[in-house]
């Protein structure tokens, strides 16, 4: 009984931190999907012209920009952070390729170091698609949610309509969602109304890419049951399986019921069977004693002990008196098969108990993080794992990609260049991929155009080879300047750096 309280117990644990697990990925994933980055920023533009250009797709958390401590300016790409994943949706729909500063801005997704986040990005999308809703952003103050209500309810019955509240509860935070009774009205509002200029400002419509209360968070309460209130479960759920054992090893065996043992045929605990006597068994003439007033030996029958407790316990008849030699060999297969039986039982018994303990050690024994924020909670044991971590935050970012400056002009741009620079350079190592991006100086003059070539190879240490051997080479009459590139910015395939 013991055991089985243990099993059910480790298991009640292993199903509350999977699903803690799971709600705290989820919440990750949310958080991810609020940011987009941001690249081929002019370096003349400031965080304010950025924050500027996007506000009106919703309140925005945070703009991180990097910034270079040589020239004291950004690196011409940032990270904004949205409140809900819907304002970086539009967000990344609506400014790809807009020009601020002089420049076309590039928008993608951020990218993770979470693997497993498109899949649950997929799945919170299924979801919100059994919702009729739609996100409504740039919505100015002086205006309610009946006056938004009235607007919109021309497309088709609304369910309901709702702002975003401000902290104070007086003024909303110029967002929110509808919902409608059919997707053909969600669709028709969503075309009629993004950009619409409404009270002086043009509103910004999209899709709800996230079902209701999505974003309330994982539960900083701890939602699992009390110490007492589970070991009681857990000796209730033991007792049932005991039960369901029992009777399935009395069917298997053919017994028809399970009862007491007669007074003239005590069932003693095996460790007592050495130190009770029983009085000797006569049946009367003709009647032979009933087989199932005895258990097989080793079967566990219910016992009840003082505190009303059911616990299941190996019992054997012991009969005084010498035993029966002239046994049937029916019935000596039939005792051989019981003991192989419970041999086998006993065997997957311990097997299932120690794939629980191993996989509850696994769970209490956490790999590294995968996550920023399961990061920053880890605790640091021992001088082996604070070692680790000082490497990891030691760690600087490698770059596989080299950019050639001033190798060829547009003018020499032909479609066997680009073969001609992949054999070049796999000399120094295995070339992924060579983009030659033409990247015009001025708006005005078409004319002003520069060349730059960007090999990526497979390893870092390849691309630092090829950078020291081809930099300050000629070709062509030009002397080639190479260096590493940003792997962030050539990933988002941004070549303006």
């Amino acid at each position: 009984m013991e055991q089985s309280i243990r099993m059910v117990l480790m298991k009640q644990t292993i199903a509350y931190q999977q699903q803690k697990n799971k709600t705290f990925q989820r919440h990750q994933v949310l958080v991810l999907m609020c940011r987009v980055y941001v690249g081929s920023i002019s370096f003349e533009l400031k965080e304010d012209t950025i924050r500027q250009s996007f506000l009106p797709f919703g309140p925005i958390k945070s703009i991180n920009m990097s910034w270079d401590p040589v020239t004291q300016k950004h690196k011409g790409f940032a990270f904004v952070e949205y409140e809900i994943p819907e304002a970086a949706q539009l967000a990344l729909e609506q400014m790809n390729g807009v020009m601020i500063g002089g420049r076309n801005i590039k928008v993608v997704g951020r990218p993770s170091n979470m693997p497993q986040a498109q899949a649950v990005i997929d799945e919170i999308q299924e979801e919100a698609k059994q919702y009729n809703r739609i996100y409504v952003a740039s919505i100015h103050q002086d205006l309610n949610e009946e006056d938004i209500k009235s607007v919109f309810e021309a497309f088709g019955p609304i369910v309901y309509c709702k702002l975003a509240q401000g902290p104070t509860g007086n003024k909303h935070k110029g967002y929110g969602f509808i919902e409608y009774e059919t997707a053909q009205a969600a669709n028709e509002a969503i075309a009629s109304m993004n950009l619409f200029d409404l009270g002086g400002q043009y509103l910004r419509v999209g899709r709800a890419i996230t079902p209701p209360n999505a974003l309330l968070g994982p539960s900083t309460g701890s939602n699992v049951l009390p110490t007492a209130a589970a070991v009681a479960a857990a000796a209730a759920t033991a007792k049932i399986q005991a039960m369901d054992a029992v009777a399935s090893n009395v069917a298997a065996l053919g017994l028809s019921k399970l009862t007491q043992p007669a007074a003239s045929i005590p069932i003693v605990a095996p460790a007592q069977a050495s130190s009770l006597a029983a009085p000797p068994v006569i049946a009367p003439p003709g009647l032979a004693l009933p087989a199932a007033v005895v258990p097989p030996p080793g079967v566990a029958i219910p016992q009840k002990l003082p505190n009303n407790i059911i616990q299941p316990a190996l019992v054997q008849p012991v009969l005084s008196g010498p035993v029966p030699t002239n046994l049937s060999q029916a019935q000596i297969s039939n005792r051989s098969t019981v003991a192989h039986q419970q041999e086998a039982m006993r065997r997957a018994a311990e097997a299932q108990l120690k794939q629980q303990e191993e996989l509850q050690k696994k769970l209490l024994d956490q790999n590294e993080p995968q996550t920023l924020q399961q990061q920053e909670n880890m605790s640091i044991k021992g001088q082996n794992a604070r070692h680790f971590v000082m490497q990891k935050l030691m760690r600087k970012v490698d770059s596989r990609v080299v950019i050639l400056r001033n190798m060829v002009g547009p003018e020499d741009v032909d479609e066997s260049l680009q073969d001609e620079i992949q054999e070049e350079c796999s000399k120094y190592g295995q070339v992924e991929r060579v983009i030659i991006y033409n990247e015009r100086q001025s708006e005005d003059d078409e004319n002003d155009v520069i060349v730059k070539i960007f090999v990526e190879f497979y390893e870092t240490w390849e691309a630092e080879k090829a950078r020291d051997s081809l930099t300050g080479r000629y070709f062509g009459g030009r002397m080639v300047q190479a260096s590493l590139y940003d792997q962030t910015l050539f990933e988002h395939s941004d070549f303006s750096g």
